[in-house]
């Protein structure tokens, strides 16, 4: 089984080149026709001991991949405990050939270890993060991919192509290996190769491992490996030379595990360095002995059936005959994926891309994910997760997933909880949406998606507590601390009450109420403002006590409304964009909160800022308009002072901006109030040729905020040459309390409250 020999940077003995007993099967990382042909060969070989390229330091985790709750893809995960983002990937199909030798070893009681140097080492010389990686992937600097040239040798254009028609698609292994070894024997002396140094160490460390195996008495032994390096491992050289290659190794504390895997992930796709074309299609390959085309041309006419797709019988007879007839004409044994892929978008298709890429995505990718044993090591916050898995039915699945969370139920309420706490922790396993067509603030909507890359994420947050409650809330007090500012210290509090962790939620208000009280800067009070309003406001849904939350609220309040007018003075036109949007924000908030003090002590800043002479005409403008839509101001008022803004004793660029805080947003005042058109029409009309065309762009950009229906109608009306003085009397806008009344009855019912 595993550990069966050792490994260390010591020399073994020095051996005699390598005995006939040992074969070395080079094989390609992921693929199905190497798979078979290492399993055939095992079984003509029958050895005693089979090496695998794969970390020397993670050989106690390979009983697990024998067990029988295991189910590809799968990949071993190495990682420095300390420091969990220096890991290293170690992916595993069903079809991977180093995953089937360590099955039929293990299964067959014969010793199975793996050979490549340990990732305790690898690790100590990587400065990246994240490495994805693949047992022992070769890194040769060479100006062509190596197999390029045998593939051009041959007659083809693709190396991948050539690989798959000679090695993927063979249907036995008579003498397989032997030319293998031969081919790259001849192209690792023939090419002009930098040996990578890391590469010249794991190629030396396998032969030590070659060698312990053969001093501790093994007389069969499987070397399987990647095909590069077959032949740096059919002869061994000088044991010391090997040692000396290996001495002084820098080294670092390691810890292994297995962890689920996609077919998404594997695929080059994604990015890995080792990724393959089709993960799905590969896997058609290992899972099929016999009619390989028919059974492939089958599950596309499934797949587009469930689309709705047209896809008969007759389509899958045309297909595969397409297909055969395509590979006879290639001289190829078997149609490959390209006679597949045209094809199916000859027959089923009708030439179009747009099915192909959904029989792309689920059929020749796939979103398989693996699942490994329950007992296998872990660290407490990932067998947490588990179990709050388990409790609210959540599995991690690879497929993108709506989850539409009602609020008042417990269990989407339990929910909701889970992947807040998890997006605190910084693992974005859920993401939230908008909510549209759903009725009250009771509704979340989550896309959610689990990553393979999560489990590095989940082994870093472990060391802010063993659950995902206790992580969450300790990582949200360490950020609570960090924080300098305001608006930091309100974002924070706001995912932590989202999340439901309350020994956090009172450290931040500590905090908040702390650094509230001797901030000075008015933009971090704006900006922590409508957080901790929302927080407010909404927090009654999740039964949250948000009193404490109020009466910081409404100190910033008091402190706004008293410091804005000098914030506001002589402010620049960037400036000015920023307490801008600032003030739009604040307002938003204080309307929000709904406290008629604080409302009345709003409205009374604004009358001051809009009187104010030094005032920014983009900040004067939105003053304004929040007045005349809170009813502070009447339209005659407001168009009074878009008049005096618009005066010619005023700056022209001053003025445009006046009139974009104003308008902003919306059109409706324009349509429905004759006498605010009027002035702005007589502004317009009344701009010299230069001043115009300067204005130009800050009108056009005021006008596009509007919605399209407004502009169409803006036009429609200037179209018609109307103007106020040929409109029929304004509208009394004079409010009927007898006809309001007698609709009140209706609308209660509406909105269910009430009696009948």
């Amino acid at each position: 089984m595993s550990s069966g020999f050792t490994t260390n940077s010591t020399p073994a003995p020095n051996l005699s080149p390598i005995a006939p007993e040992v074969r070395v099967l080079g094989i390609r990382h992921h693929g199905p026709g190497s798979a078979k042909s290492v399993v055939r060969a095992l079984k003509e070989m029958q050895p005693d001991a089979i090496l695998v390229e794969g970390p020397s330091d993670a050989n106690d985790i390979l009983p697990v991949i024998a067990h029988p709750e295991l189910q590809p893809p799968v990949a071993l995960l190495v990682y420095v405990p300390d420091e969990p983002k220096r890991s290293v990937f170690y992916p595993f199909a069903v079809f991977s050939p180093e995953y089937q030798a360590i099955r039929y070893g293990i299964t067959n009681n014969i010793t199975v270890n793996f050979m490549d140097l340990p990732a305790c080492h690898q690790l100590a010389q990587k400065e990246e993060n994240i490495t994805d990686s693949e047992p022992g992937s070769p890194l040769p600097v060479t100006k062509q991919d190596p197999m390029a040239y045998l593939a051009e040798a041959a007659g083809y254009s693709d190396s991948e192509r050539w690989w798959e028609h000679m090695v993927e698609h063979r249907r036995d292994s008579t003498d397989l290996f032997s030319a293998i070894l031969e081919a790259m024997s001849e192209l690792r002396s023939s090419l002009p190769v930098e040996m990578n140094p890391l590469e010249a160490q794991r190629e030396a460390w396998m032969r030590q491992c070659i060698r312990s195996a053969q001093s501790q008495g093994h007389k069969r032994i499987a070397v399987v490996c990647g095909a590069w390096h077959a032949p740096a491992l059919a002869e061994l050289p000088s044991a010391n030379k090997d040692a000396e290659i290996l001495k002084g190794l820098p080294k670092v504390k390691t810890q292994a595990t297995l962890v689920p895997w996609t077919y998404r992930r594997l695929s080059y796709f994604s990015g890995y360095g080792a990724g393959i074309e089709s993960p799905g299609w590969y896997d058609h390959l290992w899972t099929t002995d016999d009619n390989i085309a028919i059974n492939w041309m089958t599950r596309v006419a499934h797949l587009l059936r469930e689309e709705d797709l047209d896809a008969s019988s007759a389509h899958i007879i045309e297909a595969v005959r397409l297909a055969e007839c395509l590979a006879a004409l290639r001289e190829c044994s078997l149609p490959g994926l390209d006679e597949m892929n045209e094809a199916a978008k000859t027959v089923f298709c009708f030439g179009s891309d747009v099915p192909m890429r959904l029989i792309a995505e689920k059929l020749i990718i796939s979103d398989r994910m693996g699942k490994v044993p329950e007992d296998i090591p872990t660290v407490p916050l990932q067998q947490d997760l588990l179990r709050e898995q388990k409790r609210l039915r959540m599995p991690a699945e690879p497929t993108q997933k709506t989850m539409d969370l009602d609020l008042r139920k417990p269990n989407d309420l339990d929910r909701s909880h889970l992947l807040h706490r998890m997006s605190l922790l910084g693992i974005d396993w859920g993401i939230p949406t908008e909510v549209s067509g759903k009725k009250g603030t009771f509704h979340e909507v989550w896309i959610v998606q689990w990553q393979p890359e999560f489990s590095v994420s989940l082994i870093e947050a472990a060391r802010w507590g063993n659950t995902v409650y206790d992580a969450a809330s300790s990582y949200a007090r360490n950020l609570a601390d960090k924080a300098n500012d305001l608006p930091s210290l309100a974002r924070i509090l706001d995912k932590a009450l989202l999340a439901d962790i309350p020994e956090a939620v009172h450290h931040l208000m500590a905090r908040i109420e702390a650094e509230s009280a001797v901030a000075s800067d008015i933009f971090h009070l704006m900006d922590a403002l409508p957080p901790l309003v929302n927080i407010i406001r909404y927090g009654n849904v999740r039964q949250t006590d948000t009193q404490m939350v109020k009466r910081v609220a409404d100190g910033l309040i008091v402190r706004i409304c008293i410091g804005l007018p000098g914030a506001c003075s002589s402010l620049d036109d960037e400036a000015a964009h920023e307490m801008f949007n600032r003030l739009i924000a604040t307002n938003s908030a204080v309307v929000l909160l709904n406290d008629e003090d604080h409302l009345e002590s709003w409205k009374q800043v604004l009358l001051k800022l809009a009187d104010q002479n030094n005032l920014n005409g983009l900040i004067a403008g939105r003053c304004c308009r929040i007045l005349l839509d809170a009813g502070k101001f009447d339209a005659e008022e407001a168009a009074c002072r878009l008049g005096l803004a618009l005066s010619r004793a005023v700056e022209p660029s001053q003025a445009a901006a006046w009139v974009e805080g104003f308008l902003v947003g919306s059109g409706l005042l324009l349509l429905h109030t004759d006498i605010i058109w009027q002035v702005l029409d007589e502004w317009v009309m009344s701009l010299p040729r230069d001043s115009f065309t300067e204005l130009l762009p800050i009108l056009k950009r005021t006008f596009s905020t509007f919605p399209a229906p407004e502009r169409r109608q803006m036009g429609e009306r200037i179209k018609r040459g109307l103007s106020p003085s040929t409109q029929t009397t304004p509208t009394d806008t004079r409010l009927d309390h007898t006809q309001a009344e007698a609709v009140l009855p209706i609308i209660a019912r509406l909105l269910g409250i009430g009696g009948e």
